[in-house]
């Protein structure tokens, strides 16, 4: 809604923009995009295009007379290909941060293309979600490398220096002394940070940990499987193998959730605690709960325990949770991470298989912690004792502990200058 309105008095009482483009996660360009502008008074005299569906219905939305044309990221690259001549003069990338990666097509193209438009704005919550060398392709989008540098690698060599190495192969790279604070005064004129709670009334957050408890049993194969990095089980031909250290941290994932892949890309259940421990909660809430799945044996494994389970597949579905039709709504949080306004049907959350990914992590959240809801937002998370999910939930909350400060910076800077 800020940001509409903001297009709204620069298109109208400014005339400085004429046509808009906004690039956001694909449910949300086709979906919320167009609902927010049509909630508001003072929108409604916005044209708004939603380019989405087949090649051809695309191309028909872009040559209605619209003013803000509305298209999902992954069709970024098909649209520089297609378009005669960029003639949008303000763009909006919904969601900065999933064009953190200067290797990914998307960024590429994009990268070819905004200098012609004389606006680029960028949204996000989580600018720097796994460190701050996220920020360099985000920036670059904006000021093209005026204030992090043109290239990655004179960004790295500036204000980095190797993390985790082998002695050829740099894994991870850590910020040098004062670089955090180097780098928020060089973004600060161009970076506005205002956090929910310092404007709008949230709700409570309550987060619980929800201990899972393995057998003996359960915890033999769990550990063969970490010492040795292969798991063969009596009764089965095929065998759990992983050939390195990420492979191995996959596979323990999967067995704290409950099962495994096999190399021929069967499912071994190796327990159900998280089963019962979901269904447990279900009971208790007694109202409807929105679940958070890891791999498609977890999405399995609950719709054969809990019974109606239903999927977000359309604005269908979203309106029927909204409207508290649904007891039971299962989503992978890189699917409804983004956007999508979840919080009239519910205030509970499981996340049933944890991610490393602090961004996807707090965008699901925020589906249901937002503004407009009602109740206090309880956020249970399964967590297999002595597993691989407590290294997880650790990492996420030390990710959260150092994005905190960027933002807070940048917050006293915009204090400052007011």
């Amino acid at each position: 809604m800020i940001t509409l309105t903001a297009i709204d008095e620069l298109m109208f009482d400014r005339f400085e923009v004429s046509r808009v483009l906004v690039i956001a996660p694909k449910r949300v360009a086709e979906d919320t995009w167009s609902r927010e502008h049509a909630k508001w008074d003072h929108l409604k005299s916005l044209r708004v295009s939603v380019v989405a569906g087949t090649a051809a219905q695309r191309r028909k939305a872009l040559a209605e007379d619209a003013d803000v044309y509305v298209i999902g990221r992954d069709n970024v690259v098909w649209l520089t290909q297609v378009l005669p001549k960029w003639d949008f003069d303000m763009v909006v990338i919904d969601e900065l941060s999933s064009f953190k990666s200067n290797q990914a097509k998307r960024f590429k193209a994009l990268r070819k293309v905004l200098p012609r438009s004389r606006r680029v704005v960028g949204l996000t919550g989580t600018p720097s979600p796994n460190s701050l060398m996220d920020l360099w392709a985000e920036l670059y989008l904006l000021d093209r490398g005026e204030r992090l540098g043109t290239t990655i690698g004179a960004y790295r060599e500036e204000y980095f220096r190797p993390g985790k190495t082998d002695g050829h192969h740099v894994f991870s790279w850590e910020p040098r002394k004062g670089s955090q604070e180097k780098i928020q005064k060089l973004i600060a004129d161009i970076c506005v940070s205002m956090s929910a709670e310092d404007y709008l009334t949230l709700p409570e957050r309550i987060d619980v940990e929800v201990p899972v408890k393995l057998s003996a049993d359960e915890r033999a194969k769990y550990e063969t499987m970490e010492r040795e990095q292969i798991l063969t089980l009596d009764g089965e031909d095929d065998a759990v193998v992983a050939l390195n250290a990420a492979a191995v941290m996959g596979k323990l994932l999967q067995m704290a959730n409950g099962a495994v892949y096999t190399e021929s890309g069967g499912v071994i259940r190796i327990h159900d605690e998280k089963a019962d421990a979901l269904e447990e909660i279900i009971d208790t809430a007694g109202e409807p709960v929105l679940v958070f799945y890891s791999y498609k044996h977890d999405k399995d494994a609950i719709c054969k325990r809990i019974k109606g389970v239903r999927e977000i597949k359309g604005p269908k579905d979203i309106a029927d949770w909204n409207d508290g039709k649904i007891p039971v709504l299962l989503a992978h949080p890189a699917s409804v991470g983004y956007g999508l306004n979840l919080q009239d049907g519910g205030h509970v959350i499981v996340w049933y298989g944890l991610t490393w990914s602090l961004e996807l992590y707090q965008q699901a959240n925020a589906r249901l912690y937002r503004q407009g809801q009602q109740k206090p937002v309880i956020i249970h998370h399964l967590i297999a004792e002595g597993t691989v999910d407590e290294q997880v939930i650790r990492a996420i909350k030390h990710k959260d502990t150092s994005q905190a400060a960027l933002l807070a910076a940048l917050k006293e800077r915009n204090y400052n200058k007011i």
